[in-house]
């Protein structure tokens, strides 16, 4: 049996109708991780959905609870050959943002799937069962075209809690540890450059939510009584701000920002262009980091963000000084920051303009570390040169997505290399109503992902060689 063998396994499995059958059954389930009612449907989706199809490739499998209370359990499955040369880690997250039933367009839903034109509608589609159901898909089609024989062994790690911050998911891999190990990860979360763009991305962005608040004192006060005696807390607030960020965008705290940026990636993305595709917003030209090109400025550089803020009552002003002002901010930011000191350097920068009245702590939510594989790794030239062989497209290669994923627990508490090839693309109202997946992007992505998992199994084995 060939490569072409294998793909055309999976162009037979597309055109009969049986990936969209398989991801509509999957999107039936309304497996909402943030509402507690759905807390049975976590499992369900487990063991109705994916089960089944582990099952059938192979695999053997269990179910794990979650260390963090509340929250939805760990599927770990693993599927191995005797004689294996190397092995592959993959991941999915199986539950989804909320519904938001009654915003769906008319004769819309988010829990069945519907087709119109090039468009597959459903909560999930994109992110992520659409993504890990074509994975799947995949590893089906290679089977089929080589008498169920890989050449690699596949562990698989499916959490149930990722639009929740992914609670207990390093927990789940320092303790399992041993049991996940592999020789490379590979995963599918997140959207590519654009629709027509094959991507591979090696790491994410990392995302550092903090709060400042100022606190003077108990109780509003009229401001035609005090004002002019009585310190403001929202202009203070505003002006230490105004002293964090330029109008521009611009860091201007200096342990915020990264180091250079490293020659390896600015060649990587020395051609891309950003904002292309529909309902894309238009670029800010003159916004962010001087010098930069926007993809650097996205994919290569920190941005600090001011994501609420709030004093008074913004809904009903009222003629008084308020007692508190608070800001929610993030910092989007790159390998290469002090991402152990954050908290310090705010904390620094705030006393040296004279703010030692405002406090500044960690949100209270999960914290996702930057994490990127050098573009100059053996797997990241393999990758590439699989996905053109297949689509006859040069892919596009991001050093890291400009959003966050918890890669930081498979490159840092599992120590891999690890390469994401997303099969969603940015305008596919991901967590919004009206989520969608292209069904063209769908096909191209079950092939390439079949001629990626068929070149593993001939190649694999050698890059693993090389890197030692």
């Amino acid at each position: 049996m060939t490569r072409q063998h294998a793909i055309s396994k999976a162009r037979a499995y597309f055109s009969s109708g049986s990936l969209y059958r398989s991801l509509a059954s999957k999107i039936a389930i309304p497996s909402e991780s943030q509402e507690p009612s759905r807390f049975h449907e976590l499992e369900r989706y487990l063991t109705e959905q994916i089960i089944p199809d582990l099952e059938r490739l192979g695999f053997e499998w269990e179910i794990i609870e979650n260390p963090v209370t509340g929250y939805g359990p760990f599927l770990l499955a693993e599927r191995s050959e005797p004689e294996a040369g190397l092995t592959v880690l993959s991941y999915g997250h199986g539950d989804v943002i909320r519904g938001y039933d009654d915003q769906w367009a008319e004769g819309l839903s988010p829990w069945k799937m519907t087709q119109r034109g090039d468009r597959w509608y459903g909560r999930g589609t994109a992110d992520n069962k659409g993504q890990h159901t074509i994975n799947l898909a995949a590893l089906e089609s290679v089977l089929a075209a080589t008498d169920g024989k890989l050449g690699y062994n596949v562990k698989l790690i499916l959490e149930m809690g990722e639009e929740t911050g992914s609670p207990g998911l390093n927990e789940i891999c320092q303790r399992y540890q041993q049991r996940l190990a592999a020789d490379v990860f590979i995963g599918s979360d997140g959207p590519r450059l654009d629709a027509e763009s094959p991507t591979v991305f090696l790491g994410s962005r990392g995302s550092f939510n903090f709060d400042l608040t100022l606190n003077a004192r108990e109780g509003a006060h009229h401001s035609g009584n005090w004002g002019g005696v009585l310190k403001n807390p929202a202009v203070r607030l505003a002006n230490a701000l105004a002293s964090m960020v330029t109008p521009q965008g611009v860091i201007q705290v200096k342990g915020l920002r990264p180091e250079p940026i490293p020659e390896s990636v600015r060649h990587a993305i020395a051609n891309l262009t950003i904002g292309n595709g529909d309902n894309a917003p238009a670029i800010d030209p003159t916004w962010g980091e001087p010098g930069l090109t926007p993809a650097e400025r996205l994919f290569a550089w920190n941005t600090l963000e001011i994501l609420a803020l709030k004093a008074g009552n913004p809904d009903a002003p009222v003629n008084a000084i308020p007692p508190t002002a608070y800001a929610h901010c993030q910092l989007r930011y790159v390998v290469g920051s002090d991402q152990d000191k954050f908290i310090e350097h705010l904390r620094g920068h705030l006393d040296a303009h004279g703010y030692q009245d405002i406090d500044v702590t960690p949100a209270r939510m999960s914290q996702m570390k930057a994490t990127r594989l050098d573009p100059d790794d053996p797997w990241v030239s393999w990758a590439l040169a699989s996905i053109q062989t297949t689509t006859g497209k040069s892919p596009t290669l991001l050093p890291n997505l400009g959003g966050s994923l918890p890669n930081d627990v498979f490159a840092g508490t599992l120590g891999l290399p690890t390469l994401w090839i997303p099969h969603s693309y940015p305008s596919c109202s991901q967590h919004a109503p009206d989520e969608h997946m292209l069904e063209s992007l769908a096909e191209e992505a079950l092939y390439l992902m079949t001629g990626l998992f068929w070149d593993l199994g001939k190649q694999g084995a050698d890059i693993v060689k090389e890197r030692k």
